[in-house]
């Protein structure tokens, strides 16, 4: 059997071609899955793009971590965002939930230390698809559906969005200008030229307090990433203000209470419980880093995981303190080339297009990341000037003895680190390929009510299981996105395997 010796996977199969014929060029991971990342901003705006953010974790003879997340504006604090909002709840969607997007910077930011082509180059596949268009999906015609709802006053939404349905050629030529600006100009022209003063005209002209100092002022960071052993194998997540950290203290937890128990409702049990308690701990402790009360590793830690797992009751369904719901829109990709660099990168406008405000003439849709903070000025997550909100997006990476073994991760919120724990399960625990894991029935728990969502290929057994063990359960589809869209890379003795998620219109494309 031959084994691919580049591969790349990207939620939509456009995108991982453009990767591919990057890796086929000559190119390394870093300019595949950059090439791959524009063309994803481009083809499912309602996931990624232009004014949202970006995570990464990078294997190149050592190991490489990047957090490309923005900022709240200088002049947001709880009183002034509570005095712009006439209330106490940090709204979803408009001007007060939008943070600098960090993703442009972090492209070039990542390009210049690890990349082998210029953008200009890489944005060609983009590029084209703004300019000349490309045929909706069914897919994307149900988000579009969904972000009509979401989105009734963004007139310059509608413009552009508003009559695309399935089957309709999708032109963003306004789109196509700032790819053109940024493969001329660089990120200059987008944090300090004209297209800084375009996105703080659209959102002063809405009531929003971003000021041109605010995106002057941005810059990702190079970080060290937290890490956790689970059955001998090491797992690299990024640190606050990402939710790494989560995935850890669930995995630890599951560890702690011993071997794992074959696939059925004992399993998924002490598994849901593990993140229900992961998840509660993220909502109370996580947040930017220069804001945490502890040490980020403290979660995962043994005598902090040993205290938590004396609440776990094997016959009995927890309940923790519900917390606020994280629901995003967001584009996990990995890439791998034939000298052993692995990429695994996130990039996300967090819900759907992000916060409803598309900048008139140059098509960005700005995130709504700031919609995560809270107004109450006790939250470790309370918002504050220049602070980073509590981040959903975690590529991860693991090890094998010291060596690179696996780059893995998914979109979804807070099933993001759910969907960590039950790959690492099928993959680590039961010998599972990644395909054979990603494709695996998955489940979702809601941490706004702790209610669980289980796809219906489970066995029956396993679902009554559940629900005897006081678990409010509902079933899903066969495949359903609300799992989450994962992709994985492993690395063997004689070449790359992985895998895409069925529940998109990904490939995971080797040569």
């Amino acid at each position: 059997m031959s084994f691919p010796s580049a591969c790349i996977a990207t939620p939509h199969h456009l995108a991982s071609a453009a990767g591919l014929e990057v890796l086929a060029g000559g190119g390394n991971a870093m300019d595949a899955a950059i090439a791959a990342n524009l063309t994803l901003g481009v083809l499912t705006p309602y996931l990624c793009g232009y004014g949202g953010d970006l995570f990464a974790l990078v294997w190149r003879e050592s190991l490489l971590a990047y957090n490309g997340s923005g900022r709240a504006p200088a002049a947001a604090t709880v009183g002034s965002v509570r005095e712009a909002v006439g209330g106490e709840t940090m709204p979803a969607f408009g001007p007060q939930s939008v943070t600098v997007p960090g993703a442009v910077d972090g492209w070039f930011v990542l390009l210049e230390a690890l990349g082998t082509r210029s953008f200009a180059d890489l944005a060609s596949p983009a590029l084209r698809y703004a300019r000349e268009g490309f045929r909706v999906s069914r897919m994307a015609a149900a988000s579009l559906a969904r972000a009509r709802l979401r989105y009734p006053d963004s007139a310059e939404w509608l413009r552009v969005y508003g009559n695309a349905g399935e089957g309709d050629m999708l032109v963003q030529a306004d789109l196509a200008r700032t790819i053109e600006t940024l493969a001329s100009e660089g990120p200059d022209a987008y944090y300090r030229g004209p297209v800084a003063l375009a996105i703080c005209d659209a959102l002063r002209s809405l009531g929003g307090l971003m000021a041109p100092d605010d995106l002057a002022s941005h810059r990702g960071d190079w970080v060290e990433p937290i890490r956790a052993t689970y059955r001998g194998i090491e797992v690299l997540e990024l640190p606050p203000n990402a939710q790494g950290v989560a995935a850890l203290e669930a995995l630890c937890m599951i560890e702690t209470l011993g071997p794992l128990p074959a696939d059925g409702p004992e399993r998924h049990h002490l598994m849901i419980e593990a993140v229900k308690l992961a998840l509660a701990d993220r909502n109370r402790f996580v947040t930017d880093l220069d804001h945490m009360k502890i040490a980020p590793n403290t979660l995962a830690s043994a005598p902090w995981v040993a205290e938590r797992v004396q609440a776990f009751d094997p016959q009995a369904a927890g309940r923790p303190a519900p917390v606020p719901a994280a629901r995003g829109g967001t584009a996990y990709l990995c890439a791998a080339d034939r000298d052993g660099m692995l990429v695994s990168l996130i990039q996300s406008n967090y819900q759907g297009f992000g916060s409803g405000v598309t900048v008139p003439r140059w098509g960005i849709n700005l995130q709504n990341r700031g919609a995560f903070f809270s107004l109450d000025p006790e939250h470790a997550n309370a918002i504050a000037p220049r602070k980073r909100t509590l981040h959903t997006l975690i590529p991860a990476l693991a090890l094998r003895d010291g060596r690179p073994w696996l780059v893995f991760g998914s979109m979804g919120g807070d099933g993001q680190a759910q969907t960590h724990v039950q790959l690492l399960a099928r993959i680590i625990d039961d010998g599972r390929d990644p395909q054979t894991a990603i494709s695996a029935p998955r489940w979702f728990v809601s941490p706004a009510d702790w209610s669980v969502t289980a796809e219906s290929r489970f066995q029956l057994g396993t679902l009554d299981g559940l629900r005897a063990r006081g678990h409010r359960l509902s079933v899903a589809g066969e495949f359903e996105g609300l799992m989450g869209h994962a992709h994985a890379i492993q690395l063997g003795a004689d070449g790359y395997v992985g895998g895409t998620d069925p529940r998109t219109e990904g490939a995971i494309l080797g040569l």
